[in-house]
């Protein structure tokens, strides 16, 4: 594969983003594969948990910008598929803790936080960046995030789109473990290994019985995410966005 690779310690299954020199943002090919991996992990009965990391030193810079500005199938097609692969993550009858290093921005975020549990580095910044593009939440992170913070602070890192660090992320409930910088990947992968102990069945048992209460929500969440994400990428402040964020500035949106 090109954008993700796959190792195995034991049990534990690693899926790492990989393209570093752009912090491992979530292009079509690389969600195509996460898919195919996703997919593959569940139907190996020799992988008891999961590992999901970014090469590099970061875990995963939200979309991939430079595609953003495809034509509209285009972009029907990355955001349908971004979905599958959140519902694959979500569904996966086995345990995924994520392995933060750096930073989980955008649909990084949202896919941090589909995640079963989460360790991040003390240096990493976590934030909802796409109100700085002019757009709205997708990956299901109007869904993912309120149940991981509650709605208010939902809302607060939506809206206002701060950067919140690693020990405010702790205390807020958005991730479970803080640990020093680089060793988060060991640290998650000590976690899983306790995880491969357990009853395999009764983990699966329990995941499902956790997200089953609102899957049709999440469903419909990411339906919603869709359709208003398409009709904002097709305006001015879209365009905008994309402009500030090349140019290293603050985006001047229309009053």
């Amino acid at each position: 594969m090109e954008f993700v690779d796959v190792d195995r310690t034991g049990s534990v299954l690693i899926i790492t983003l990989n393209d570093p020199k752009r912090r491992n943002p979530l292009s079509s090919r690389m969600r195509e594969e996460l898919l195919t991996v996703l997919g593959d992990a569940r139907d190996d009965d020799a992988v008891r948990a999961v590992v999901l990391t970014g090469a590099g030193g970061f875990f995963c810079a939200g979309g991939d910008i430079s595609s953003m500005n495809d034509d509209r199938p285009t972009g029907v097609y990355r955001l349908h598929l971004l979905g599958r692969v959140v519902e694959a993550l979500v569904t996966l009858p086995k345990p995924v803790i994520a392995a933060v290093e750096g930073g989980a921005y955008g649909a990084g975020l949202s896919l941090m936080t589909h995640c079963d549990h989460v360790v991040v580095a003390d240096d990493a910044r976590l934030c909802s960046s796409f109100g700085a593009l002019g757009l709205g939440t997708d990956g299901g992170l109007s869904w993912s995030l309120p149940r991981r913070v509650g709605q208010g602070r939902a809302a607060e890192m939506v809206l206002f789109g701060e950067v919140v660090d690693a020990a405010r992320a702790e205390r807020i409930g958005l991730v479970e473990r803080v640990v020093p910088s680089g060793s988060a990947r060991d640290a998650a992968l000590e976690r899983a290994a306790l995880l491969t102990t357990k009853s395999r069945p009764g983990l699966a048992a329990n995941k499902a019985t956790l997200g089953a209460a609102d899957l049709t929500g999440l469903r419909r969440v990411l339906e919603e995410e869709t359709r208003h994400q398409l009709e904002l990428m097709s305006g001015a402040d879209f365009a905008e966005g994309v402009a500030a964020f090349r140019e290293r500035r603050t985006a001047r949106f229309e009053a």
